[in-house]
C-alpha cells in the first residue's frame, strides 16, 4: 500500500522539476507557467507560499500563476491601502487571472448580534462597507465579496432576526447589483452562536432576497462539520451557489490531510458545472500542513492528486 504522505512528497518533487523555466522566468514582462492549469479554477490567498515566493505580493500572485493558478482570493482586501489594490489588480488582470472573495468588513471587533437585530446602526454600518467594497472591487477587477450577519440574538425570535437579515440583504443587493457585483453569504461553523450555518437556511434567504447579487458560499470545511452529506445538500441548493471553499477536516488544511474524499468531491462540482455551463471559483480557505518550501511543494501536489477526475 502506498503511503499518502509519502506519495505527496515524490509528487511534490515531481511538479517542482517538472518545469523546463525557472520561477523568475519571463515572457512580454508575464511569468511563463511552470505548470498546467488546473480542472478546476482553485484560488490560493497571500500567505500561503510566501516561504516560495517572498513577502511582495505580486511576487506570491506571480508564483500562484506559474504553478497552475488562475484565481486568488483575500479577505482581507478592504484593509490593504489603495496602492496594494490596484497593484495586485493591475497584475491579475495582466496575467488573466481572476479575483476570488474578499470580506465585506464591518466589523470593529468580534463577531456580535449585528443586523440580524434590525438596528439602525447595524444597517448604516453594513450599507456603507458595502459601498465602500465597490470601488475595492473596481481596483482589483473583483466580482464575489462575503457576507457575514454575526451572531443570532437571543432575545429576538428567529423569524424576526431572519426577515430583518432577508430585508438588510435587499438593500445591499441594490448597492451591487448595477455594478454587476456578488454577495456571497457564508455558513459558518467556528461557534453556535453565529446566525448563518446551514446550507439550506442560506438557500431560503437568498431566495427571498431574490437578487444576482445575493448568492452562497459553500464551504465545504464548515459544511461537512455542521450537516455533512456534502454533494447531496449542494445539489440541494445549488442554483443559489456562487462560490465554493475548500477546508479538510480536521485541521482545515488542504485536501489529502484530513477525512474528506475532495477527489469526489471535485469531480462532483466539474461534472454539474460543466452540464450546467457554469465555472464557479474554489478558494483555498485553509492553512498549511507541511511548513516551510517543501510544505508548499506537497499542498500543491494534493491539489494535483485531487484534481485528477478526469
Amino acid at each position: 500500500m502506498i503511503n499518502r504522505r509519502d506519495f505527496i512528497t515524490k509528487s511534490a518533487l515531481t511538479v517542482a522539476g517538472s518545469g523546463v523555466l525557472g520561477a523568475k522566468a519571463f515572457a512580454n514582462g508575464a511569468p511563463i507557467a511552470k505548470d498546467a492549469p488546473f480542472n478546476l479554477n482553485y484560488a490560493p490567498h497571500f500567505g500561503m507560499f510566501k516561504n516560495s515566493a517572498g513577502d511582495d505580493l505580486v511576487d506570491q500572485v506571480k508564483f500562484m500563476y506559474e504553478r497552475g493558478f488562475r484565481s486568488m482570493e483575500d479577505n482581507g482586501m478592504m484593509g490593504r491601502s489603495v496602492a496594494d489594490q490596484e497593484r495586485i489588480g493591475k497584475e491579475m488582470a495582466r496575467l488573466g487571472m481572476k479575483m476570488g472573495v474578499f470580506v465585506v468588513s464591518y466589523l470593529d471587533g468580534p463577531q456580535t448580534a449585528t443586523f440580524v437585530t434590525g438596528k439602525q446602526e447595524w444597517q448604516d454600518k453594513f450599507l456603507q462597507a458595502c459601498r465602500d467594497a465597490v470601488e475595492v472591487a473596481k481596483r482589483v477587477n473583483a466580482k464575489w465579496m462575503t457576507v457575514v450577519p454575526g451572531n443570532f440574538e437571543r432575545r429576538l425570535p428567529m423569524g424576526i432576526q431572519t426577515a430583518n437579515v432577508i430585508e438588510l440583504l435587499k438593500r445591499a443587493s441594490d448597492i451591487f447589483e448595477p455594478h454587476g457585483l456578488t454577495m456571497v453569504l457564508e455558513p459558518l461553523s467556528d461557534t453556535p452562536d453565529l446566525f448563518l450555518r446551514y446550507s439550506d437556511q442560506t438557500y431560503m434567504i437568498c431566495r427571498a432576497v431574490d437578487s444576482p447579487a445575493c448568492k452562497i458560499l459553500f464551504d465545504m470545511w464548515h459544511m461537512q462539520r455542521n450537516e455533512g452529506r456534502l454533494m447531496y445538500n449542494m445539489d440541494m441548493v445549488w442554483d443559489e451557489i456562487g462560490y465554493f471553499q475548500i477546508g479538510d477536516e480536521p485541521g482545515r488544511k488542504e485536501p489529502t490531510t484530513g477525512e474528506m474524499n475532495y477527489k469526489n468531491l471535485f469531480k462532483h462540482i466539474y461534472d454539474k458545472s460543466k452540464a450546467n455551463g457554469q465555472e464557479f471559483i474554489l478558494g483555498m480557505e485553509h492553512g498549511n500542513f507541511f511548513s516551510g518550501k517543501e510544505g508548499e511543494e506537497k499542498l500543491i501536489a494534493s491539489y494535483r492528486q485531487v484534481d485528477d477526475f478526469m
